[in-house]
């Protein structure tokens, strides 16, 4: 992937920090409220970190997907919801650096690093859900104009969007796996709000349903018309994969890291036996889990790092085992803290552990892009490598 890069970004756990601190003092009430994160969005415009992915050439930091998700990580101790609505918006700059063309590249590129433009993902549809390959909905128009018309029943962060990446049915007579993807910027549209949002967890990612409206010249397609299923499968998917497990682990590391403090803390030692062999082992079992998912992202991410054909089948399985261990085992392994703590400090939303919200969370991890699906798909890629070769 040309995200990879040698370069070396300055100063990313000083812009990182600065993020986090902005985060951490907001958890609360963008929980409770179900808003988004706006004090987070300022602060990753403000420190360039959502030019993270942008090329030096156009003023970004030229990172890497190893800075994505360390990155992504460390917001994920944070807030769940910040972290994956920072990565989602890196999947779509990747997406941008790759495949737009030069005259949409040399125009938003540039604002991205600047901090100027936050992208949303639009690829739900209703009937299809996530499903990123096929599309019902039409691109209309043609010659230098396309008209979009085009509803979604989740657009994380979509309401403070500056931009947006759209999937749809390219024109004419496309079939419906004939995909283009389109960005849309904000002033070119009227965006509606179709519904709230009132979830278990996520409730700071605002995914609330959009219909959008507009015209757009048709150089704003990115990549060949119909053919956005190149870009989910050396792009999209991976990024989404790599980056989302980075904000599981993230969540859970932080949830297992605050836990940790609690029971050497004076009031810990007081209220805990950490000599209990039960509590020992339950502490345990969740840092095997999180060494585990840490041990398959990393493998996950040199193959991608290595700018080796993703469309093989054996490095398909490691992208969608990553993904489908990591959505089942940061959830278990937070489990398994709120099991080891007890009722006050692993059910309650008032303790500083907030476990509560971990597993809230963390709980959404397998529905996002459906394990079964990814599981279905792995079974015909299993069928194709009769070898059963690793990445």
């Amino acid at each position: 992937m040309n995200t990879v890069s040698a370069h070396v970004v300055p100063d990313l756990n000083t812009r990182l920090t600065d993020v986090i601190d902005a985060t951490e003092a907001h958890v609360a009430p963008t929980d409770h409220h179900a808003v988004f994160p706006v004090e987070a969005l300022a602060a990753l415009r403000s420190t360039g970190l959502l030019g993270l992915l942008v090329p030096t050439a156009h003023g970004g930091l030229g990172g890497r997907v190893r800075d994505l998700v360390t990155a992504t990580q460390g917001l994920g101790r944070a807030d769940m919801s910040v972290a994956m609505v920072f990565a989602m918006h890196c999947q779509q700059t990747a997406a941008l650096v790759r495949y737009a063309d030069p005259r949409l590249a040399a125009a938003l590129l540039p604002r991205v690093a600047s901090g100027e433009l936050y992208l949303a993902s639009v690829t739900t549809e209703a009937g299809k859900g996530g499903h990123l390959t096929t599309a019902h909905t039409r691109l209309a128009g043609s010659g230098s104009l396309l008209d979009i018309d085009r509803f979604a029943p989740v657009v994380t962060g979509g309401t403070h969007a500056d931009g947006f990446l759209v999937t749809m049915r390219a024109p004419g007579d496309a079939t419906e796996h004939e995909v283009s993807l389109v960005y849309a910027g904000r002033e070119q549209l009227k965006i509606q709000e179709a519904g709230d949002w009132q979830p278990m967890g996520m409730r700071a990612s605002h995914s609330v349903p959009l219909r959008l409206t507009g015209r757009v010249p048709a150089h704003q397609i990115v990549g060949p018309p119909g053919r956005f299923h190149e870009i989910a499968a050396e792009v999209f998917g991976p990024l989404a994969h790599i980056g989302w497990s980075a904000a599981w682990l993230g969540t859970a590391a932080g949830a297992l890291s605050r836990v940790l403090r609690m029971l050497r803390s004076p009031a810990g030692r007081e209220r805990f036996d950490v000599t209990s062999e039960l509590l020992l082992t339950r502490l345990s079992r969740s840092r095997q889990r999180l060494d585990a998912v840490h041990a398959l992202l990393q493998q996950a991410l040199a193959a991608v790092e290595s700018g080796a054909d993703l469309s093989r089948p054996p490095r398909q399985l490691l992208l969608n085992s990553l993904k489908i261990t990591a959505s089942e085992q940061c959830l278990a392994a937070v489990d398994d803290l709120v099991e080891a703590v007890g009722l006050r400090h692993g059910y309650l939303k008032d303790s500083p552990t907030r476990l509560e919200l971990a597993v809230r969370d963390l709980r959404s991890a397998s529905l996002n892009y459906h394990n079964d699906r990814l599981h279905l798909a792995d079974g015909r890629l299993a069928l194709r490598d009769q070898g059963v070769t690793f990445a």
